[in-house]
């Protein structure tokens, strides 16, 4: 190796580059339009999730693991200070209450509790709320995840595309009560033009500079809900005296 010509460090002070060709320029040659969800442009939806609900998923490998996508895309919605609404179905009879988890993240604010009315969307008071955030917002892009895919995500996320809207279904944090349910409520909302996305690719997606101030704030969900890559993290600043890149910002002495 002794070779092998020196490494190129991008400056710390560097920032993220958008694509060259502006969105009406893509537009005009046929090309694909990034719309990008950012943390300054996006409203993120928490629909029904329930206790009662949620004990009927079957689609995941285990409701810890569905449980705790819900609740890690809930933890960077805060990170981020994203405007975030929570609904209910219900709740006063067998779908039980929202999980508790999201009721302590969000205790500052109120859960529209729906009384029948099945897509969120289609629901006056919710739509009332909604509509009043983008309005003093301007926010058109709408990340959603709902316990059950096929309802309680696809349902709103085609309303609110025929509506104008850019929408994001976070689908490892919707259930199902089967796999068929999920592949047709994925298949149909791509087909509709929803941007498919998984909690913590979202995350990234939304973070897109671990030097951004609010990159302390989204650790959290990542090693409390995202162990895989938390453990990577706890076992690097737990062994972080000795390492083989030196650290260009000085933090690993």
């Amino acid at each position: 190796m002794a070779n092998r010509p020196a490494d190129i460090v991008s400056p710390t002070t560097d920032k993220p580059l958008a694509p060259r060709t502006s969105a009406d320029d893509a537009r005009k040659a046929s090309r694909f339009v990034y719309d990008k969800p950012t943390a300054a442009n996006s409203i993120m939806l928490l629909v029904d999730h329930q206790i009662g609900l949620l004990a009927g998923m079957r689609d995941s490998s285990s409701l810890a693991e569905l449980k705790s996508n819900i609740v890690g895309l809930a933890r960077v919605a805060k990170a981020l200070a994203m405007p975030t609404l929570l609904t209910s179905s219900n709740a006063q009879w067998q779908n039980g209450d929202t999980l508790p988890e999201l009721k302590e993240l969000f205790s500052e604010q109120p859960i529209y509790r729906r009384t029948g009315i099945i897509n969120c969307y289609e629901d006056p008071t919710f739509r009332g709320a909604f509509e009043k955030l983008v309005k003093d917002t301007g926010r058109k892009h709408v990340i959603i995840a709902g316990v059950t895919i096929g309802t309680c995500c696809a349902l709103p996320t085609m309303s609110m595309l025929q509506d104008g809207y850019q929408v994001y279904p976070v689908v490892d944090a919707c259930g199902a009560w089967n796999r068929y349910e999920a592949d047709a409520a994925m298949s149909r909302m791509a087909r509709a033009g929803a941007e498919l996305v998984t909690t913590f690719a979202l995350a990234c997606e939304l973070q897109a500079d671990w030097k951004s101030p609010t990159a302390n704030a989204m650790l959290d969900p990542f090693i409390q809900n995202l162990p895989e890559y938390g453990f990577v993290l706890q076992n690097f600043w737990n062994n972080a005296n000795q390492h083989a890149v030196p650290d260009p910002f000085g933090m690993v002495k």
